[in-house]
């Protein structure tokens, strides 16, 4: 009584695998879409107030106006450039995310079809193969608890990464107001 897939079982799988990888390709569009779009706001944006700032530099009459000027020009850059980061970084981590759950999905899809078909073989082991069918079962508990622990620890990373950038930008925006407010 051998598992053997059958022509459709295969097709299906096939299908589904190309659904995934269509699905996976359009997010990964999605996101480089509003890269484009982030980018070419905040280039637009940085276009029109470099026109602006040129002209109020123009106008400047002494130094104490050029400084006044200057830490006004410094604090909403440093704000920008951290508002700029933030929205970057979101991006960048909701593709991700959308492709970790789409691979944990496959992974546990792949890992409960193996476990079927190695419950299938087992059924059907010749008498005396029960030693070999305990470690064939070690072997793969002991795989999947390590798929399990490499999934915890990169979520465990990307929670500090993404604690520390927000720790970071953070601290940017909050330094750059008094380096502004000296001035």
């Amino acid at each position: 009584m051998t598992t053997i897939l059958t022509v459709e079982q295969i097709v299906a799988a096939q299908k589904a695998n190309i659904d995934t990888l269509l699905g996976l390709t359009a997010k990964a569009f999605e996101g480089v879409e509003k890269i484009v779009e982030l980018n070419m706001s905040a280039s637009k944006a940085a276009l029109a107030e470099t026109g602006d700032n040129a002209k109020a530099l123009l106008s400047v009459k002494d130094a104490q106006e050029l400084l006044a000027l200057q830490s006004g020009i410094f604090q909403p850059l440093a704000e920008k450039t951290a508002a700029y980061s933030r929205h970057l970084y979101e991006i960048a981590s909701g593709t991700t995310s959308e492709f970790t759950k789409a691979m944990e999905g496959q992974a546990a899809q792949a890992q409960q079809q193996f476990t079927g078909m190695l419950d299938s073989a087992v059924k059907s082991a010749p008498a005396g193969s029960e030693a070999a069918v305990a470690v064939l079962k070690s072997a793969v508990a002991a795989a999947n608890n390590a798929l399990e622990s490499v999934q915890k620890a990169v979520k465990q990373a990307t929670d500090v990464a993404e604690a520390n950038f927000n720790a970071v930008t953070s601290t940017a925006a909050n330094a750059a107001k008094p380096a502004a407010k000296k001035r």
